[in-house]
């Protein structure tokens, strides 16, 4: 008998659930492994990290490994890749362009908050920032452009904070590299990410943060 075009469309529409599944599958196999990576990393450094260790975090074999990943350093890269899309994302939504001096709170508050969320990703942003890379764990250029375009963002922030009145004077690039450095160095000491305690003391409350962002940056209020 003659298969009809609706047996033809049912094995279709199955077929295309297979396939969704079997991708669905891969998207979670990955994921586990790049959480599992990214804490290894973060505790142990590129060198001391294993993918052994990797694998057996995540509860698959080595050779799955390299069925997502093509090598060690591959799969340190696309840590990177992951989290800094998403940062990337997340503090595209600090820049509204209409309050400049509350824009700069947000975004301590969004930087710090976003290490926090991801500690051992902080770990390795600090370890990466503190310190060269060695070649063979280079980082991929699509996340130094990231790097670069945080940068130019908080650039435009202090031109247009400037022009307002609201901030302060300064070339507008060296006062984000200042600033990207005050907000670095708070997350180096925050016991939140550098600390394995599961409820860590604050040892400097983000209001101050925030005192000391204003005082570094913002124009006083003329009565």
């Amino acid at each position: 008998m003659a298969e009809t075009s609706t047996d033809q469309g049912a094995q279709t529409t199955a077929g295309g659930r297979r396939e969704q599944r079997r991708l669905l599958h891969q998207d979670l196999s990955r994921t586990q492994l790049l959480d599992a990576a990214e804490e290894v990393f973060g505790r142990k450094g590129f060198h001391e990290t294993t993918l052994k260790e990797v694998a057996e975090l995540a509860e698959f074999s080595v050779g799955s490994v390299y069925s997502f990943f093509a090598s060690k350093d591959d799969l340190f890269r696309q840590i990177f890749l992951r989290r800094g899309a998403e940062f990337m994302a997340g503090s595209k939504l600090v820049f509204t362009g209409d309050d400049p001096r509350r824009e700069l709170h947000d975004l301590v508050d969004f930087e710090v908050g976003f290490f926090r969320r991801f500690p051992r990703f902080g770990l390795l942003v600090l370890r990466y920032s503190s310190a060269p890379m060695p070649p063979d764990a280079r980082i991929h250029p699509a996340v130094a452009e990231g790097y670069n375009e945080s940068l130019r963002r908080q650039a435009d922030l202090f031109r247009r904070g400037q022009a307002s009145g609201q901030l302060g004077p300064g070339d507008p690039d060296v006062l984000a590299r200042i600033l990207s450095g005050i907000i670095a160095a708070y997350q180096s000491a925050d016991p939140a990410i550098v600390s394995d305690d599961p409820a860590p003391p604050e040892l400097l409350a983000l209001d101050d943060l925030h005192r000391i962002v204003d005082r570094a940056f913002v124009t006083p209020l003329v009565p």
